[in-house]
This record gives structure tokens, sequence and C-alpha cells, in this order.
């Protein structure tokens, strides 16, 4: 099945990619957004719906799944056609248009936007016995609900910011929790180190670095763990009821390996107009590559708005180079 040209697509429903949908709408464009999940809302929503995000501006702090609701209401107030549970496959160029190939259709669309992240949700694993056995029987790589650790001995397991927010989250939630990192140093926020120390030295929590998992035990379910010191080989057994590992990500492209782009590794490069190195083809969010960027949800909006002001030139060279202050917007102020 075809599907009626759209002047913008956007391949991805997180932040970025909604940000984008909504300020192409402001811009009076019509717009697809494609995403391979089965809601709107990306990370947010399919990783870590309960937790709080801290660095969006206007919120001191928002959950995940509160900022995803309120991008999407954002978004779809100009009806953008939305397409769920579809991968996109192929890009083919054609006289006036782009052609996207889809496992369940094809999309057409005279200019488009790669929103889709950091690609494939795929969490790095544990190298170690007992992971794969127990994976979702007690060992876990990501928080739905917080409740579901409500008095459980927790171990955790990573250094960025996903294993310290979280540890900050559940810290008042568990029976026990230890914190444990292969290196000294977290990678993470530094306000959110300080207040994970904090925690640490209040007893809240307990924190060992230099420690990684050799094993992980059990029957049926996750019952003990072995830790060891990775300086001295020291090991100690630990009777644990979750093991909870944030080692990031596996970069995956997916097909977009294959349509010609020019890539930085697993991100797609583009210059200051988040053009890419193909006409008509824009990107912008943690999937792009430039000098100075930062993986941050507030430079992906920046970048989703550079992107579809683009997108919209691209589309219709005399159009002017920006929206405009939405205040000044005859479709906000005759609503």
């Amino acid at each position: 099945m075809e599907h009626e040209v759209r002047d913008i697509t956007i391949i991805g429903g997180g932040p970025t990619g909604l940000y984008a949908a909504f300020y192409a709408g402001m811009r009076e464009r019509t717009v697809r957004i494609i995403d391979s999940l089965p809601e709107l809302g990306g990370q947010l929503m399919a990783l870590y719906p309960e937790k709080y995000i801290y660095d969006v501006g206007g919120f001191p702090k928002v959950l995940a799944k509160e900022l995803a609701g309120e991008l999407v209401a954002q978004a779809t107030q100009f009806s953008p056609e939305i397409v769920l549970d579809e991968e996109v496959l192929t890009l083919d160029r054609r006289e006036d248009s782009i052609l996207l190939g889809g496992r369940r259709g094809t999309y057409a669309t005279r200019a488009l936007i790669l929103c889709g992240g950091k690609g494939a949700f795929e969490p790095m694993k544990l190298k170690c016995p007992g992971f794969e056995e127990f994976l979702g029987k007690g060992v876990d790589t990501a928080v739905r609900d917080p409740e579901e650790f409500r008095g459980k001995r927790v171990l955790m397991v990573g250094g960025g910011d996903s294993a310290v927010d979280w540890a900050m989250v559940l810290k008042d939630l568990v029976a026990d929790l230890l914190l444990i990192h292969r290196r000294n140093a977290f990678r993470a926020h530094e306000k959110s180190v300080a207040d994970l120390h904090t925690a640490a030295d209040a007893g809240a929590l307990a924190i060992r670095a230099f420690h990684e998992v050799k094993e992980i035990r059990g029957t049926h379910r996750v019952a003990s763990a072995v830790i060891y010191d990775n300086r001295t080989g020291e090991e100690e057994v630990l009777e644990v009821d979750e093991v909870l590992t944030f080692l990031g990500f596996k970069p995956d492209l997916g097909p977009i390996n294959g349509w010609g782009l020019e890539l930085a590794g697993s991100r797609v490069v583009v210059g200051r107009l988040m053009e890419t190195s193909l006409p008509g083809v824009f990107a912008a969010g943690d999937l792009v590559d430039y000098k100075g960027k930062l993986d941050l949800i507030a430079t992906g909006f920046a970048e989703a708005a550079t992107a579809v002001n683009s997108a919209v030139h691209f589309v219709d060279p005399g159009a002017r180079n920006s929206a405009g202050h939405s205040t000044n917007l005859r479709i906000f102020k005759d609503s």
C-alpha cells in the first residue's frame, strides 16, 4: 500500500521527532511520523517511563511518561499522520519526492527528517554466566514500574545517568540497594553523582567502585550474585532478589546504514542546517554527529526546529526562514 505524499516525513516518535512534528505543523506543512514502536514517546515510554528527567527547560523535574504525554499532545494538535509498529527499510529518490519502503507499505514524502535516536533499543549485556538464563527472572535491563522492586534486595550495575538516576529513585523503595561500577568515576551529571554520594553517606544505599559481576546464580529465579574487585580479584557472594544492569545500548542504525548517508560510526553526519549528505534528507537528535554535539533532549528540540526549517525550504524555496514567534502566529491567536 502506498500512502499519500506528505511535505515532511519524520522517522522517530521520541522527543526530537515529536517536537519536529509540532514545529512542522507550525510551518503549516503536511506531516507524517513513522515509528517502529507501538506507541509514541520513544525511550521515554519504552525504557524509563517512571524516571524523573531534570534537564528539560521549564521543568525542575518531570516524569518521563508525563513529558512524553505533553510532547504527544503538542505534536498531534496539527493532526499529523501517525504510523506505528512500522520499520522503514529502504529509501529511493524520485524526481520530486522520496519513497520510503516499510514492512507494511510505502510512504512518499517531499522531505525526510531522521529523528531515530541512537537506533535500535538493544541494551548491552553482562558477559557472565547466569545473565541470559535469568533475564526476565530477576535480571532486567530497564525499570518499567518501580513498585516491582519494593522491599527487595537489589544489585545494580552501571555508571551512567540511568544507573545513577534509578538508584536515586529506588533507594527509598527497596530493602537493600548496592550499586557497583567497574570504574571509580561515574559518567553521569555532576549534580546527580553528588546526590548519589550524599545518599550513600546517609546509608540509603551502598556504592562499590572497581567491582563487576562474575556470576548470577539461582534456580527458577535469581537468588545470588558473585561480584569481584577488578583490582585484586577478591570475590564476594551476595544474596539478591534482583540484578539491574544499565550498561548503555549497542548503537545500531539498522537499515539506515544502507541508504548512502555519510556516517561517523553509528551516527549520521549533518551540517549546521541539519542537512545530511542526501538532498532532501535532514536529521536531528541523538542520531546526528557534528562538532560540539550534546546528547540532550533540549538540544534535540533546537535541532528539530532547524531541521524542519531546512526541510520547508527544500520543499518550498520561497518560504520564509522560520515560523516566527508562536505568540504572533494566527493559528494560535484564533484558538
